[in-house]
């Protein structure tokens, strides 16, 4: 019965993750995003290429995949498995999910966003307090830098601190580690470019971020 439940519950959500929200937008206005600006998916590219309304749009959108995967899919699931698992492993099980689903997308070959926005959404709904703080450090390192990949990569170290430091549990912790530290893989290229002193700044006339 576990085994069916938590099964259940990561296939669900990784199909609500997977849903590729940018690449979406851009066909719409006859727009392969995956071959304009850096090529990827998310919202700061979408930004950049389609404009802000697109932008955040596709953001919103991100981030409620992991939001409504991480709150309502175990809700679901527990419906079809009355006492299958534990709520709360059924939860993280679908935020992890959500996430792997819009990393690595179905719909497109398994390339997708970095899954900042998605991961956001599950914070949001397992540890809001410690994800209102983690938003707030990203507002002012982007205010600062101008750089959303270095404020992404604080924010992938600081939201399994915060969770820490308010208590949300050991297991939610680890897993939030996990999610952090895929998104910073995700950012390899940024991070490259960075050492290399050509990522731009957002504003900047060419961006790569």
């Amino acid at each position: 019965m576990q085994i069916a439940a938590f099964s259940l519950t990561v296939l669900i959500s990784y199909l609500i993750g997977s849903l590729p929200a940018g690449y979406l937008a851009g066909a719409i206005r006859g727009v392969d995003v995956r071959t304009a600006g850096s090529g990827n998916i998310g919202a700061t590219n979408v930004f950049r290429v389609l404009g802000k309304t697109a932008g955040i749009t596709v953001l919103l959108v991100d981030g409620m995949k992991g939001f409504a995967a991480a709150r309502w899919v175990p809700l679901l699931v527990n419906q079809w498995f009355p006492g299958g698992a534990p709520l709360d492993n059924l939860a993280l099980a679908a935020g992890a999910g959500a996430v792997l689903g819009h990393v690595y997308t179905c719909w497109l070959k398994f390339k997708g966003g970095k899954g900042i926005a998605t991961s956001a959404g599950v914070g949001f709904a397992w540890a809001p307090e410690a994800c209102a703080v983690t938003l707030a450090i990203w507002i002012v390192v982007f205010a600062a830098t101008r750089y959303v990949s270095i404020a992404s990569l604080v924010a992938a170290v600081v939201l399994p601190v915060a969770v820490w430091v308010f208590q949300y549990g050991t297991k939610m912790t680890i897993v939030m580690t996990g999610l952090g530290l895929l998104a910073i893989y995700k950012h390899k290229g940024n991070i490259r470019r960075l050492l290399d002193g050509t990522e731009n700044r957002v504003g900047a006339k060419k961006q790569q971020t």
